[in-house]
């Protein structure tokens, strides 16, 4: 019988006393220990929190109105937490908890083909992120001996790069310039040649405009790209906190495949926002300025998160993360503080100059101050052999044209040299969203040296480009095989691709072109 069975009358009194009993008899509740903070300032994208003593470094806090916030400062007293939404929530004296938990992002397969914020939250209207786990976006960069040799090319699609800066699978490469000379349209268009690949791609806006994002999006879903993708964006409208944390969740995402074995290509838009946003909360933390107002640790604070990409050993996966951060410049000058320390952190950069952008030359790669300290160990060996002569003629052609601007009569040898010069960069332009296959860019770059493109004006270069592409997939299958098996080119094979582009430009009824050398 139930003791409270009501088939019985009882008194109050009875009843209260089983009541009672029972309730002494039940296990107590464990006891819940929470820690309580007030705020005593805020601003804009920082708090000032008290009463925390036992808060940690890179622990997450929870403000009364829901907004997050990170511990940056620990002093004696005070805390300096950057705030993960809007400041305009928080009000003086309001309460905040420690949530002991260091900041962390979803990662996982299925955050393919989505857009994310710098937490890992959808923005794309897709439903919630269905993530096998979480971890921390700061981890420690492997060592030594967990890296190997960059010996694998990553493909770019874009002649200027593959033939002359190569880029290695695992490396670090720069991408450096003014604004609007074409710094994103290079990464795009990366990110589009993997669709030959099995390469990963994560896209990283920091501090962009939501329509220039929207762009980058368009262009990846019209690639068919976006599938194999992740976009993590952290917009300029939105805390400067999370434009400080966005590429930490995107290295921390990128680091679950490479530990899968996987490839991944990492692009971060860019870098000059990344420390600006950085320069911006520490300066509200009162944290004293260096060069350029900038805080005395930003360097360590990109060096850190650039670290951590390389090509693995199979003892943490075998997987590579090729990093390609974007820095911008102002008129060119290479020596301010963030672009010389990226350029020192990284294994290159391609440089992007305005003057080229001003002769309409697109990529405007300048052959001249890009460098690869790595990818010409892991370069297709067919390339290898075209990009020193490529080098070769295109700077003895800008000291040709240097000269010639000053009106002197020239010989024949010299207008020869220049209409080759003129020729090859001409060759080097190619569109937005067009990345060509190693044999395409071979062969294109192979008759330009040769000089069969000499006679044709710009115009007609362009043309005569797109004949000899269709040509090489036409008659060159044998070589492409050869390119795949990353074998070197022969004088045979040098000879037939000469000969290709010659019957290809007979055919399409342009001007006699000139004969090789």
């Amino acid at each position: 019988m139930s003791q409270f069975d009501h088939s019985i009358p009882q008194t109050s009194e009875q009843s209260f006393s089983i009541w009672l009993e029972h309730l002494t008899r039940s296990p107590s509740p464990k006891p819940v220990l929470t820690e309580t903070g007030v705020v005593t300032e805020v601003a804009d994208g920082v708090a000032i929190v008290s009463g925390l003593a036992r808060a940690l470094a890179d622990e997450m806090l929870l403000f009364a109105c829901g907004v997050q916030g990170v511990v940056l400062d620990l002093e004696p007293g005070r805390l300096g937490v950057i705030l993960l939404g809007p400041s305009e929530n928080i009000h003086l004296g309001e309460t905040v908890y420690r949530t002991r938990q260091v900041v962390s992002v979803p990662v996982g397969p299925s955050l393919l083909g989505r857009v994310l914020d710098a937490m890992g939250r959808p923005r794309d209207q897709l439903g919630p992120v269905d993530a096998i786990a979480e971890h921390p976006i700061e981890a420690e960069a492997p060592s030594i001996m967990n890296r190997t040799p960059i010996y694998r090319p990553l493909a770019t699609g874009i002649k200027a790069i593959d033939a002359a800066i190569p880029v290695g699978l695992g490396q670090r490469e720069l991408i450096i310039g003014d604004r609007q000379t074409g710094k994103t349209s290079i990464a795009i268009d990366t990110i589009l040649n993997q669709a030959r690949s099995e390469v990963i791609c994560i896209y990283c806006a920091i501090g962009q405009r939501g329509d220039a994002v929207a762009r980058v999006i368009r262009a990846l879903t019209d690639g068919d790209m976006l599938q194999r993708s992740i976009v993590v964006s952290a917009g300029d409208e939105e805390a400067p906190g999370l434009s400080y944390l966005a590429p930490y969740a995107a290295m921390t995402m990128a680091e679950y495949f490479s530990a899968q074995g996987k490839d991944v290509l990492l692009i971060f838009d860019d870098m000059t926002h990344h420390a600006r946003a950085y320069r911006e909360l520490s300066l509200l933390l009162r944290r004293p300025p260096g060069r350029e107002a900038f805080p005395g640790d930003i360097f360590y604070v990109h060096a850190r998160l650039l670290e951590r990409a390389g090509q693995f050993g199979q003892e943490i996966g075998g997987g590579s993360i090729t990093a390609l951060p974007v820095v911008e410049t102002q008129a060119g000058n290479l020596s301010a503080y963030i672009p010389t320390n990226l350029i020192s952190i990284t294994d290159g950069q391609i440089y992007l100059s305005p003057q080229l952008v001003r002769k309409n030359q697109f990529p405007a790669v300048d052959l001249g101050l890009s460098v690869s300290r790595v990818g010409g160990k892991a370069q297709n060996r067919t390339l290898r052999g075209v990009s020193g002569n490529l080098r070769v003629t295109l700077s003895q052609f800008e000291e040709l044209e240097d000269f010639a601007r000053f009106g002197t009569r020239l010989d024949d040898t010299t207008r020869a040299r220049l209409a080759r010069g003129n020729a090859v960069r001409t060759a080097l332009r190619q569109a937005e969203r067009d990345p060509m296959p190693a044999l395409e860019q071979l062969v294109v770059l192979v008759a330009a040296i040769a000089g069969l493109y000499d006679r044709l004006s710009e115009t007609e270069i362009n043309a005569a480009m797109g004949v000899v592409r269709q040509a090489a997939r036409q008659e060159l299958l044998e070589i492409e095989l050869r390119i795949a098996d990353n074998q070197p080119l022969q004088d045979d094979d040098h000879k037939l691709i000469v000969k290709c582009a010659r019957n290809a430009l007979t055919a399409f009824d342009l001007p006699e072109v000139a004969d090789s050398e």
